[in-house]
């Protein structure tokens, strides 16, 4: 009974497409995944680290997967995940976490991008990989990923994110690159409703924001159907207050029609206290949804849990920024093993460690892995 929860792994990844021709291959393609994914949860940070954790957990391994010539070297890893195509890769990712989204329930998906600082090659003229990532926040679940082209930005890859997720019932939120028409009217025709930050980028909307949040202020929003929410927290020596006002009208922004379903501007307050000096900043969103201020503020707030709960993890507990993989498609598909690892530690819940303790207590005890990896659903 305790391999099955291996079996749904393998029968996840069962549909991925062979890179390699027949007659230079000698390891079977899934086992060669399965034990890149276990490494990586487990805390291999490069092929050598994949290897290695391979070797010493064969007995273990040979339980479930097939390993007819044993375990290949490091070099083998490196070159079946440069071949591998991240777009069938991930397909079968988004299949189980779809999955396992759906079981949780979501509520609020944020899009957000992320750098790889250091998987540039400059003998090649290839830049750093840029990925840009969905997130369920209260979750712990990444939903997916797509890699931005290196002649292109955020605003043409969220798109074609969008295409491979499933928002219906959903609040989507963006930062200001998310902040298009286009995008608003996908989000809307897929079911979901949007937050979108509004900033420079669309300079006559955030004016117009900006204005009319004004107006209603000085007015006491005499005739407008709105809702306010303050919350308060003191975090390391510094205190917040953030006031959410929610105006569910669009009288005064030009061209309001062209944004899809568009009802309500939202204007975000922040004062600050540190150290006896206190700062104030506003920031402005936009959003399809009816609903009070309380509820925008929750997925403003919620929207910045990718920063920390997924990119804060992936830098410090996973040291993403300092990973030297660069050729072909290997960062992309190594950013996707991480991804997957911490949505699948986030949703263990049996052990009350970090991140990294649980990364080390999977390494330590093949038991606690296989509790790790039923978090891949059925």
């Amino acid at each position: 009974m305790a391999v099955q929860p291996s079996v749904s792994v393998l029968t996840h990844f069962a549909s991925l497409p062979e890179p390699r021709v027949e007659r230079t291959r000698r390891h079977e393609l899934l086992d060669l995944v399965v034990i890149a994914l276990c490494a990586v949860i487990s805390g291999a940070e490069s092929w050598d680290d994949v290897a290695d954790y391979g070797r010493r957990k064969y007995d273990w391994l040979k339980t479930f997967l097939r390993l007819p010539e044993g375990v290949p070297s490091h070099d083998t890893f490196n070159r079946l995940l440069q071949r591998l195509n991240p777009l069938a890769f991930q397909e079968c990712f988004h299949s189980c976490m779809r999955a396992l989204a759906e079981a949780l329930g979501l509520k609020v998906i944020a899009i957000e991008g992320k750098t790889l600082r250091h998987s540039f090659d400059t003998a090649s003229a290839k830049s750093a990989l840029h990925l840009v990532s969905a997130w369920a926040t209260a979750n712990g679940v990444t939903l997916g990923q797509v890699a931005v082209d290196q002649k292109s930005n955020e605003i043409t890859a969220i798109p074609k994110l969008l295409e491979l997720l499933d928002v219906g019932g959903a609040l989507a939120t963006s930062d200001a690159a998310g902040c298009q028409t286009n995008i608003a009217k996908q989000i809307r025709d897929s079911g979901g409703d949007y937050v979108l930050a509004v900033k420079d980028n669309q300079p006559h909307l955030h004016e117009d924001v900006i204005q009319r949040c004004l107006d209603c202020v000085e007015n006491d929003f005499a005739g407008v159907e709105h809702s306010v929410f303050a919350e308060s927290a003191t975090r390391h020596g510094r205190q917040e207050t953030r006031t959410t006002y929610v105006i569910l009208s669009t009288e005064g922004i030009r061209d309001a029609e062209h944004w899809c379903d568009l009802s309500a501007i939202c204007c975000v307050v922040s004062e600050r206290v540190v150290g006896g000096e206190t700062s104030i900043e506003a920031r402005h969103y936009i959003g399809s949804a009816k609903e009070s201020a309380e509820v925008y503020a929750g997925a403003i707030r919620n929207h910045w849990g990718i920063e920390n709960s997924l990119h804060g993890t992936l830098a410090v507990t996973f040291r993403e920024d300092a990973s030297r993989a660069r050729a072909g498609y290997a960062p992309e598909n190594l950013a996707l093993l991480r991804r997957i690892a911490v949505s699948l530690l986030k949703n263990e819940t049996s052990c009350r460690r970090s991140i990294h303790g649980k990364r080390l207590i999977s390494g330590w005890d093949n038991d606690y892995l296989l509790q790790v990896l039923q978090g891949f659903p059925e």
